[in-house]
């Protein structure tokens, strides 16, 4: 199946409502486990990319609580999902996630300011995937661990349409149709892989880690860092 391009964003109230109410427990801690088995325990700021509600960003502060995390999305409805996340959490872990309102590529992150970088399902939105690559090559600090998880494009409509009907079900109408888009929006691992060898990063690992879900991990040298 060839790749189709998805909008950037998922900028709609309705959209943003239903993915944070989604059970994404399962791959999200399984994306947490990977995230704290690959960087060290000292990391102390972390750049997330594309956080959506911001699940992620909390699971991560929850585990490490010298932890700080700029939590980055476009979307502004995404965010306010964010934000109620966060207003339910005690405030000495709230106070260490901040979330910025902004769109990649951009040019006001900081340079080499990060331990790690993560990603959660940010690739597949993007029509450039180097945005995401040229990004981490500037933010993050020599020797930072960096992660990304994403959707696998799989090998055909039905066989796409098969994996909305396992995992989406009982999901409302417009989380089934974004599933389906960001499925045959992603990337295959070869892809990936092409792509870290633009940026330098082909000895990073891309894994296949579930019949959806591909993970990318490596760090980045001080050669690499802010090139």
């Amino acid at each position: 199946m060839q790749r189709v391009p998805e909008p950037e964003l998922m900028d709609a109230v309705e959209q943003a409502e239903a993915y944070a109410a989604a059970d994404f427990s399962s791959p999200n801690g399984a994306f947490v486990e990977q995230v704290l088995a690959a960087m060290p325990r000292s990391t102390q700021r972390l750049l997330d990319l594309g956080c959506g509600p911001a699940d992620i960003c909390i699971r991560l502060a929850r585990a490490l609580p010298r932890l700080t995390v700029d939590a980055l999305d476009g979307s502004r409805p995404m965010l306010d999902c964010a934000r109620r996340a966060l207003g339910a959490e005690p405030r000495d872990l709230s106070t260490r996630i901040r979330l910025l309102e902004r769109q990649l590529p951009d040019p006001t992150l900081e340079r080499q300011a990060y331990d790690a970088v993560t990603s959660n399902s940010l690739l597949h939105h993007l029509h450039d995937p180097q945005v995401l690559w040229q990004t981490v090559t500037k933010v993050a600090s020599p020797g930072a661990t960096v992660i990304v998880m994403d959707l696998l494009r799989p090998d055909s409509t039905s066989a796409a349409e098969a994996i909305v009907a396992r995992y989406a079900a009982d999901e409302p109408e417009v989380l089934k149709q974004d599933f389906y888009n960001s499925l045959r929006a992603a990337f295959t691992p070869d892809e990936v892989r092409a792509q870290l060898a633009e940026v330098g990063f082909s000895h990073w690992a891309v894994t296949v880690v579930s019949d959806r879900h591909l993970l990318v991990c490596g760090r980045v040298s001080a050669d690499q860092a802010a090139l």
